[in-house]
């Protein structure tokens, strides 16, 4: 089984902000696949089903962003999951235009603080990601504020295709094409 992880923060006061943009690509693939992300297990939401052919765990850690490892562990540990083969992440990034995907197959946190914690937690950096793109940090701007902030009506628009990318590209990590997702999508705009 493999665990697709998507990185947020669990409230309705965190919807569509860009730092749930991982919590939105799991509503889509729930809703796609027909998997419902609503039993309540290890620090997280989680829902079992196929894509790709591949039996899978969408998950949704409710232990809020920066302590995201503790349940990404958890379940590791329960289900026997081994994180560098086993286990793919879909997070926001913020040194990515609105829109644009990246996908990895294992690296550094690169400031992101829910990464971070699962690298803490797992004692591996060899874990396939999806990272989205919210934009830019603007001249001035607190981080806080940035990515706990909404799109306006363009972005929103832009973040709603990048949401089908990020689809493709987890579809295809599945299928046992990791290389082929990052050939596909980490090239040019796509958009």
């Amino acid at each position: 089984m493999i665990l697709v992880v998507g990185l947020g923060n669990p409230g309705s006061k965190y919807d569509k902000t860009r730092h749930n943009i991982g919590f939105e690509v799991i509503d889509a693939l729930s809703e796609k696949y027909q998997i419902g992300v609503t039993h309540k297990e290890h620090k997280g939401l989680t829902g079992k089903g196929m894509i790709s052919n591949q039996k899978v765990m969408l998950v949704k850690p409710q232990t809020y962003m920066n302590l995201s490892g503790e349940c990404v562990i958890e379940l590791s540990q329960y289900y026997g999951i081994d994180p560098k083969t086993e286990l793919i992440v879909i997070s926001d990034d913020v040194a990515l235009s609105c829109g644009r995907i990246r996908v990895r197959k294992k690296g550094s946190a690169g400031g992101h603080n829910g990464l971070k914690d699962i690298i803490a937690w797992t004692d591996t950096t060899e874990f396939a990601r999806v990272r989205v793109g919210v934009g830019e940090l603007p001249e001035g701007r607190d981080m806080v504020d940035h990515v706990l902030g909404r799109y306006n009506e363009e972005d929103r628009k832009l973040m709603d295709s990048a949401i089908d990318l990020a689809i493709g590209a987890v579809e295809m990590i599945l299928a046992d094409d990791i290389d082929g997702a990052m050939n596909k999508y980490n090239t040019k705009e796509m958009l």
